[in-house]
């Protein structure tokens, strides 16, 4: 009962929040306010059935709602057309996410640079507040998908100006802004609305034209059917591949942080399940894009839940309040709503985020500037793209790009870097250590290949005890490596192989050439002596026995 009480505790303070959001982040993608609400609704219920996370709460979030924006504006989308669209395009997104939790494919978010993410928010939040302004305005102006465009469009349309709604907007950042300094502990934006919406009502026999929000009827919630069709479904998938992956990194960032603060462990994959079924329920439900909230999530934490059934408490008490004030939804102007969710917009713009990406290294800045660039003047599923790929190439470009050192013995005893000697000893040691994939192939092949066709080189033995990721590329360098040294007089022996790299050698057909007695297994409970009998082996094809041998370490981790 303990655990219900603090779990229903949670539940109300998140609920009161995600109304009011859901009804925000609906606005923010164009759409009907109630679909932001059915969309809270169904992610909180169904979410937790398959999740990993006890904390995360699902449902819409910002930089999927102003994607959802984004997308449907670039191809030219009326609210009607996207209302339409919408079901199939959910649909998409949660079999491509459930398809890829099937196959494990959670992991690729470790190769996505954060800043990419701190790059896309930064551009979506531009694009949330210019389209918001127009509203606050009282302007009717063509609706554009990028910043860029729509920012042009605005300030085109501003000496249309309606004072009325520029006043109420006015009036509502007053407000809204007295309740965060003096009200903290109340819900501000909900008290907000309800403050303008007693105003407007007040000021109505004044006779101000104000556009209004439509009331909702929670008793004909709308069930929604995709509509298939092969001409949509073709323009559809590219969005639904970036929504997926957006909310894929939306996710598993914030149960990451989440299952870190509590000492839980966190499985992204089933995290990843669970936003895929939930989208596949809101594509039946009248709902939207869902993903993880980090502002929900965080309070869920922060008020005490203790298992992933406040998360259904929550939907539930949505459902209740939807209809309890559903139909009262009719009294908040709608200028009002567009003003709290500029402050919304703000407080995405991390100042203090964007200086240490900057900061930091070349390659995050250049990831930044890309994925913020292309945010304000493509569509918003082009730049997500644009800083994964940036990111990835960054990535791969350090992994990629091993260096040869050589160790020597100190006076002290110590093991040291030194400069690399003209003379060769018979027999090197080389030691490879990190990632040896098809991008590091070629620069592995020809560091190791010049000590190979050095004419003193009698021997080189290849130590693979902590060399990951081997696949196809590599192994045909270590095959050309094999061939030279033989044409060359070196023998190439492995020492410190764990099972995946004689799992590559096997399956390659490399062990056949190289030869079993030049391959010697990693022992765990003795890691140096497949070493001591790599280098009896090659003392024995030299026919030395006081050769000169040399360690080299094969580094990758080069930033």
């Amino acid at each position: 009962m303990k655990k219900a009480r603090a779990d229903f505790g949670a539940a109300i303070n998140v609920a009161m929040l995600d109304f009011t959001m859901g009804m925000a982040y609906a606005l923010i993608a164009g759409l009907p306010v109630q679909m932001g609400i059915f969309c809270s609704a169904l992610a909180s219920l169904t979410g937790p059935l398959l999740a990993s996370s006890r904390f995360v709460m699902l449902g819409p979030s910002n930089a999927t709602a102003v994607m959802l924006l984004s997308t449907f504006l670039t191809l030219g989308y009326t609210q009607e057309q996207s209302i339409t669209a919408l079901p199939l395009l959910l649909l998409l997104v949660g079999g491509f996410m459930i398809i890829g939790a099937i196959c494990r494919v959670a992991t690729i978010t470790q190769y996505i640079s954060r800043t990419v993410i701190i790059g896309y928010i930064t551009a979506a939040a531009c694009l949330i507040i210019v389209n918001q302004l127009k509203t606050v305005f009282g302007l009717h102006v063509p609706r554009a998908g990028t910043f860029a465009e729509s920012l042009y469009n605005f300030i085109s349309g501003l000496q249309g100006t309606h004072l009325p709604a520029l006043l109420v907007g006015g009036v509502t950042l007053g407000i809204y802004l007295l309740f965060r300094k003096f009200a903290r502990l109340l819900p501000a934006i909900a008290c907000t609305l309800v403050v303008v919406a007693g105003l407007a009502a007040a000021a109505k026999p004044l006779g101000l034209e104000i556009d209004m929000l439509n009331p909702v009827n929670a008793a004909a919630w709308p069930l929604s059917i995709p509509q298939f069709n092969w001409g949509e479904l073709n323009v559809l998938v590219n969005a639904a591949l970036a929504l997926a992956f957006l909310s894929l990194l939306e996710s598993s960032s914030i149960s990451k942080n989440l299952a870190a603060q509590a000492g839980d462990r966190i499985d992204v994959n089933q995290q990843m399940l669970s936003v895929g079924a939930a989208n596949l329920v809101c594509a039946f439900g009248s709902g939207m894009t869902v993903s993880g909230s980090l502002t929900r999530s965080a309070l869920n934490h922060r008020s005490g839940a203790r298992t992933p059934i406040a998360s259904m408490f929550s939907g539930t008490l949505l459902i209740a309040t939807l209809f309890l004030v559903g139909g009262l939804i009719q009294y908040i102007p709608r200028p009002a709503l567009s003003a709290l969710v500029i402050t919304v917009g703000v407080s995405l713009i991390n100042v203090e985020q964007i200086k240490l990406v900057l900061k930091s290294t070349k390659s995050d800045a250049a990831v930044f500037f890309t994925t913020f660039g292309g945010g304000l003047f493509l569509p918003l599923d082009t730049a997500i793209y644009l800083g994964a790929a940036a990111s990835m190439v960054f990535f791969i470009r350090k992994a990629a790009r091993p260096e040869l050192k050589e160790i020597s013995i100190a006076e002290s005893g110590e093991l040291v870097e030194s400069e690399i000697s003209h003379d060769r000893p018979e027999i090197a040691i080389v030691h490879v250590e990190g990632d040896l994939f098809f991008a590091s192939s070629d620069v592995f092949l020809e560091q190791i290949r010049r000590l190979a066709e050095h004419p003193t080189q009698k021997a080189l033995i290849l130590r693979l005890r902590n060399a990951y990721h081997l696949d196809a590329t590599v192994a045909m360098s270590i095959q050309q490596l094999i061939k030279l040294g033989r044409d060359k007089g070196c023998a190439i022996i492995v020492s410190g192989a764990h099972e995946d790299v004689e799992r590559i050698f096997r399956q390659s057909g490399l062990m056949d050439l190289l030869g079993e007695e030049n391959f010697f297994r990693h022992n765990p409970d003795n890691p140096n002596i497949s070493t001591r009998d790599a280098l009896k082996r090659a003392k024995a094809i030299t026919g030395i026995d006081s050769a000169d041998i040399t360690i080299f370490a094969v580094d990758d981790k080069k930033p």
